[in-house]
């Protein structure tokens, strides 16, 4: 598998764009709330990552019209904003930001709730990022990628969550999605696929409230995946890159 190894010229790069959208996620945070729409969300990010200088890297992708991805409660990922998707009291939505800056990219997502959520909601949340805190954590040169996905259903099995696996993690910086592909659940495929020194990708485990993992796609707009049993899901995200003694989170 050929994995691009990133100079630190290009790693300063990408990490200016990681920085743009991390703050995209941090400026949206006091507009998610009952009453907003997710296309208000959408286009306040727009306008935010343009005034800093970068573009949405969504708008790239072919078919797709919006500048980020707004996922509600039982949908998984690419949530499209709407202005009939008006945010509500104990909804939970994770906000997904891509940033290109320059031809570099930094990808982020985190959750968000709206007004008093549920005990279940809180939980899923919590596990969900404990799981990306701790995969990030064992992140390191000559780490098989495998271990990613291991240390994920550690964290996962005492909830009897389910793990998504057929959206994953990705390489990034000079593209927006690139090699290799990070399973959130362990597969002995990416046990002889070492972690080097510069390598840059996302770690985006997607954790739903059942063991199921099943989901179904909206025929509506062809890009939003639901679970299939109505559970709810959640999702945080991180870009980063190994260095030569573990890991640096850029966004």
């Amino acid at each position: 598998m050929n994995i691009k190894i990133y100079t630190p010229s290009e790693i300063n790069n990408i990490e200016k764009a990681c920085r743009i959208a991390s703050a995209t996620l941090d400026y949206i945070a006091p507009f998610v709330k009952t009453g907003i729409s997710t296309l208000t969300i959408n286009n306040l990010c727009n306008e935010f990552i343009k005034n800093k200088g970068g573009t949405s890297a969504p708008l790239e992708v072919e078919g797709y019209k919006h500048a980020i991805c707004t996922t509600l409660n039982d949908e998984i990922c690419h949530g499209v904003p709407s202005d009939k998707v008006i945010l509500t009291d104990g909804d939970i939505i994770n906000i997904d930001v891509t940033v290109n800056l320059d031809g570099f990219y930094g990808d982020t997502s985190r959750m968000y709730t709206v007004g008093k959520i549920s005990a279940v909601a809180e939980q899923l949340i919590k596990i969900t990022k404990l799981s990306l805190k701790s995969a990030i954590k064992i992140v390191k040169p000559n780490q098989p990628f495998s271990a990613i996905g291991k240390e994920i259903e550690r964290i996962v099995a005492p909830y009897n969550y389910g793990i998504i696996r057929d959206f994953c993690g990705h390489g990034i910086g000079t593209m927006f999605h690139g090699t290799p592909q990070i399973l959130h659940y362990y597969h002995s495929a990416y046990d002889k696929t070492l972690m080097k020194e510069g390598m840059i990708f996302t770690i985006e485990p997607m954790i739903n409230e059942t063991s199921s993992f099943d989901y179904y796609i909206d025929k509506s707009n062809g890009w939003t995946a639901f679970t299939r049993d109505g559970a709810l899901s959640a999702q945080f995200e991180h870009t980063m890159v190994v260095t030569k003694n573990g890991v640096k989170i850029l966004t």
